[in-house]
């Protein structure tokens, strides 16, 4: 039995963090409730990972590659839990993990795939660095069109 359909799509942004398992958890209780498809959504930041401008380039070499490998199991890893969280409640789901900045990359697969509502946690693992910069749920909910449900910690 579903409540409506009002919100048929929803797009559960996760980074694998205990706080954006909380919003996996209630977007897909919603999901639940709705009879909505789900997308989870891990975006590999690949920049979040690169050293500031320096004065002489360095370079990386394989230690960069280590650093891919990590980001792309990480981000298995989390479109794995939220793929156990929407099997054990029957959901339709998909995950999906895209590279790019966080919330562009969020606002932009919502668009594509006509999203109805975006879930996302306050915080993740972006720490003070993220805090300076402004946090991606932040943008996500200033440059969205659509709904955004944001999970406080």
């Amino acid at each position: 039995m579903t409540l409506n359909n009002t919100f048929q799509k929803i797009l559960i942004a996760t980074d694998g963090s205990k706080y954006s398992q909380k919003a996996v958890l209630h977007g897909m209780e919603l999901a639940k409730l709705m009879g909505s498809k789900v997308y989870a959504l891990y975006v590999l930041d690949k920049n979040a990972y690169i050293p500031p401008v320096l004065e002489t380039p360095i370079y990386l070499g394989s230690k960069w590659d280590i650093v891919e490998e990590t980001l792309h199991r990480e981000g298995d890893e989390a479109i794995q839990c939220a793929k156990k969280v929407a099997e054990d409640k029957e959901i339709d789901y998909e995950g999906v993990v895209v590279e790019g900045d966080p919330a562009h990359a969020i606002l932009e697969f919502a668009e594509q795939n006509k999203v109805d509502l975006i879930v996302m946690g306050t915080l993740g693992k972006g720490g003070l660095e993220r805090f300076l910069l402004g946090s991606v749920a932040d943008k996500v909910v200033r440059h969205s069109k659509i709904s955004v449900l944001v999970i406080k910690k």
